[in-house]
């Protein structure tokens, strides 16, 4: 079983990543602002649930959703995560917060993310950086697209 309060550096369906369940450890290993939230993966609906109530209206765009972080009405961000690579990752923590490998608006440098990171964790792809998730978000009645 992983230890929840480490941060871990790993390939997610759409960049690097620093995943933990410890945001206070996160913000600190992107040197950022405590304050400013993280997208939440989570590795399924049921997981999901208990985070945020899903609108009727949108679960089965949230549930064929892919590489979409919907920021639900109670303004959490969270993406259910459908890639097989990371989600043999997650399922182990069922969730984990989750930001790009690198400094705070600044392009991914792997001998950083590896120094900032309590434990790497690399699959069979190695590390890519790749186009961030797109951000949704809803309300009960209307969708608007932010990323």
């Amino acid at each position: 079983m992983l230890n929840p309060q480490l941060v871990y550096l790993v390939q997610t369906e759409t960049t690097v990543g620093f995943l933990s369940q410890d945001a206070e450890k996160l913000s600190d290993s992107k040197e950022r602002d405590k304050k400013q939230p993280f997208i939440r993966c989570v590795d399924s609906l049921s997981t999901l649930k208990k985070f945020s109530r899903v609108p009727k209206k949108f679960k089965n765009k949230i549930r064929r959703s892919q590489k979409i972080t919907f920021i639900y009405p109670n303004n959490q961000a969270i993406r259910l995560v459908k890639d097989s690579e990371h989600l043999k990752f997650l399922k182990q923590l069922q969730w984990a917060y989750s930001s790009s490998a690198n400094l705070t608006k600044k392009n991914f440098d792997e001998s950083y993310a590896k120094k900032k990171a309590d434990i790497i964790v690399e699959d069979k792809r190695g590390f890519f950086e790749g186009k961030p998730s797109s951000i949704i978000k809803f309300n009960n009645k209307k969708l608007k697209k932010l990323r």
